[in-house]
C-alpha cells in the first residue's frame, strides 16, 4: 500500500491537500502541517495553518473570502471593534467556536495534536492532520519595522513591510510530532504542497530531524508562483524583496538538496529546462475540486515514477 506524506500550509497548500484526500485513503494519507503561523489572541490559540486545512478537508472553506470558514458572521468581532477591542484579526463567530474548544482542551493538558483530532473528528475528517509539532514555534519575520510575528506582519500590516529573512522561534527546542516519526519509518514518498517555502513549508524543515529523515525517501514538490504570481500569500513578494527572482525556478533552487521533482504550472513549461531536477508542468492553479483532484493525480503518478526501483 502506497503511504504519502504531504508538508501543508495556508489556503494553497490546503487546496491541494483535499484533492489528495480525495484519491488516497486516511491509511495512505498524512498531513503535516506547519504551526509557526500559530499565536495567542484574545486569551485563545489560533492555529490559522491547521484550520485552513480543517475547513478545506470538511468543505466548510469560505470560499468567498479564501480564508475562514463558510456561512461566517460577524456579530462577535463587529461587537469587539465597537467597544475598541483589537479586531485587526478578523474572528468570525463559527471560528470562534473551533478556537475556543481548543483552547479550552489546551488548558486541560491535551496536546495540539489531541485536540486538533477531535476536532477533525466532530467535523467529519477522517484523514488525520499531524501539527509539526505540540511544542509553540513562532515564525518571525525580519523586515523594514524591526522584528514582527507572522500574523502582525501578514494580517495586521498586510504583508506591505518590506522583507529580509525569517526566524522561528523555539524551532531548537520543538520536538518532531510522534506521529509524524511514526509514518516515515514506512512513508513511500513526501508532496510539498503549494505553498509559502519560506514561511509554511520552513519551519517544518527546520524541526530537529525532519529534513534529514525527508532526504531518504522521494520529495515532489509543487510550485505556489504561476506566471510570476503567488496564487496566494506574498510568497512573490518576500522572493523580490530577497533578491530572488519570482519564479518557480527559484523555489526550486530553494528547495535543492531536498526535492527529487518539481511540479510547475502549464503556463511555465518554458522554465523547466532552468531547473535541475525532473520537472513536470500541469495545470495547477485550482478553481474547482476537479482541479485539486487533477492536480492531486499527476503529483502521485509523478512521485511514484521517481519512487520506482
Amino acid at each position: 500500500m502506497t503511504k504519502i506524506l504531504a508538508l501543508t500550509g495556508g489556503v494553497g497548500g490546503a487546496k491541494l491537500a483535499l484533492g489528495l484526500a480525495q484519491i488516497l485513503s486516511p491509511e495512505q494519507l498524512l498531513f503535516a502541517v506547519n504551526t509557526g503561523d500559530d499565536f495567542e489572541h484574545l486569551g485563545l490559540h489560533i492555529s490559522p495553518d491547521i484550520d485552513s486545512l480543517t475547513y478545506a478537508l470538511a468543505q466548510q472553506n469560505n470560499t468567498e473570502t479564501g480564508w475562514g470558514r463558510a456561512g461566517e458572521t460577524w456579530n462577535f468581532i463587529e461587537t469587539l471593534g465597537s467597544l475598541g477591542g483589537e479586531d485587526w484579526f478578523r474572528l468570525g463567530d463559527k471560528d470562534l467556536a473551533l478556537h475556543t474548544v481548543r483552547s479550552q482542551m489546551l488548558g486541560s493538558g491535551m496536546s495540539l495534536t489531541e485536540a486538533t483530532a477531535h476536532i477533525a473528528q466532530h467535523m467529519g475528517i477522517q484523514h488525520t492532520i499531524a501539527p509539526m509539532s505540540d511544542d509553540p514555534v513562532r515564525t518571525i519575520v525580519h523586515c523594514d519595522q524591526g522584528d514582527l510575528a507572522f500574523q502582525h506582519y501578514f494580517v495586521r500590516e498586510r504583508c506591505e513591510p518590506k522583507v529580509s529573512g525569517f526566524s522561528f522561534s523555539g524551532i531548537h527546542q520543538a520536538r518532531l510530532n510522534p506521529l509524524l516519526k511514526s509514518w516515515l519509518n514506512d512513508c513511500d514518498g513526501v508532496i510539498i504542497c503549494p505553498s509559502n517555502p519560506f514561511v509554511s513549508v520552513d519551519p517544518l524543515l527546520q524541526l530537529d530531524g525532519f529534513g534529514e529523515a525527508l532526504k531518504n525517501l522521494p520529495v515532489v514538490a509543487v510550485s505556489p508562483i504561476v506566471g510570476g504570481i503567488a496564487i496566494k500569500g506574498p510568497a512573490a513578494k518576500m522572493l523580490q524583496e530577497m533578491n530572488m527572482p519570482a519564479t518557480a525556478v527559484a523555489v526550486a533552487n530553494h528547495y535543492q538538496g531536498l526535492i527529487d521533482g518539481f511540479v510547475v504550472d502549464a503556463e511555465d513549461k518554458k522554465l523547466i529546462e532552468q531547473i535541475n531536477v525532473p520537472t513536470i508542468s500541469t495545470p495547477s492553479v485550482m478553481v474547482t475540486l476537479q482541479h485539486r483532484i487533477d492536480l492531486a493525480k499527476a503529483c502521485v503518478d509523478f512521485l511514484m515514477t521517481l519512487s520506482a526501483p
